[in-house]
C-alpha cells in the first residue's frame, strides 16, 4: 500500500509535466489566433519596444514560477498549496507559450538588450523597481529587483520538505508575483499593442489574487516570517 502511493504521485506528476508542455504549446497557438488581424491596424513593436522586452523579461520570470510551482506540487501534502502550484504552473505555461509566439510574429529574437531595460520611459526615467541609475542593471540585478529566487534558495526549496518546503515556497512566490506586477504596469503604462496590454492586465490581477491567497495560507501554516 505504502510503495503505491510515491509511485501514484510520481505517475502524477509525469503526467502534470506533459501537460505543462502541452500548455504552452497552446498558448503559443492563442498567441497566433489573438494576433491575426491584429498586427495591421497598428505599428508592429520593435525589438526595443516595451512589449517585446516585457515579453522577454517575463518569459524568464515565468519559467522559474513553473518550475517553482512544480516542485511544491510534487512533494506538498497539502492540498489547498498544490491546487494552487498547480494553477500557477499551468497558467503562466500558456501566458509564457503566448509570448514567445508574440516575438515570433514580430520578427524579433527572443533575447535582446538588457533586462528590465525596456521599463524605462521615452524621456530615460526608469520605472519603479528603485531604477536610480542611468546605467543598466547586470541580469543578477536585475533578476532581484524582479523579486526572482536566487540559485540558492532554488537549492534550499528542492531539499526542504513538509512544512518548511510549503512555507519557503510560499515566501519565495509570493515575493515573486510582487516583482511581476510593477513590470505589468509598466507595460499597461508603457506599450501599446492591445493583447499585451490584455494578458498583462490579467497577469496583474491574477497574481494580486494569488498574493492574497498565499499570504492567507502562510498564516494557516503558522510559517514565520
Amino acid at each position: 500500500m505504502s510503495s503505491d502511493a510515491p509511485a501514484g504521485r510520481t505517475q502524477r506528476w509525469i503526467i502534470i509535466a506533459v501537460a505543462l508542455v502541452l500548455i504552452g504549446a497552446l498558448g503559443f497557438a492563442v498567441g497566433r489566433f489573438t494576433m491575426f488581424g491584429t498586427q495591421s491596424a497598428a505599428a508592429t513593436p520593435g525589438t526595443t519596444s516595451p512589449e517585446a522586452g516585457f515579453s522577454r523579461d517575463m518569459q524568464a520570470h515565468h519559467a522559474q514560477a513553473i518550475e517553482m510551482a512544480m516542485e511544491i506540487y510534487r512533494k506538498t501534502d497539502d492540498e489547498e498549496l498544490r491546487a494552487l502550484s498547480y494553477d500557477i504552473a499551468t497558467s503562466q505555461a500558456a501566458q509564457r507559450g503566448e509570448m514567445f509566439d508574440w516575438l515570433v510574429q514580430w520578427g524579433l529574437p527572443q533575447a535582446g538588450g538588457p533586462m528590465m531595460e525596456w521599463m524605462r520611459d521615452a524621456g530615460g526615467s526608469a520605472h519603479e523597481h528603485g531604477q536610480a541609475s542611468s546605467a543598466p542593471m547586470t541580469d543578477d540585478e536585475a533578476r532581484e529587483a524582479m523579486g526572482m529566487a536566487s540559485a540558492a534558495e532554488i537549492s534550499a526549496l528542492q531539499a526542504a520538505s513538509g512544512t518548511e518546503a510549503d512555507c519557503l515556497f510560499l515566501t519565495l512566490m509570493i515575493r515573486h508575483h510582487e516583482g511581476a506586477i510593477p513590470m505589468a504596469d509598466a507595460l499597461l503604462e508603457l506599450g501599446s499593442d492591445p493583447r499585451a496590454r490584455e494578458v498583462a492586465q490579467a497577469m496583474k490581477t491574477g497574481q494580486t489574487a494569488e498574493i492574497d491567497a498565499m499570504t492567507s495560507m502562510q498564516n494557516r501554516l503558522g510559517c514565520s516570517g
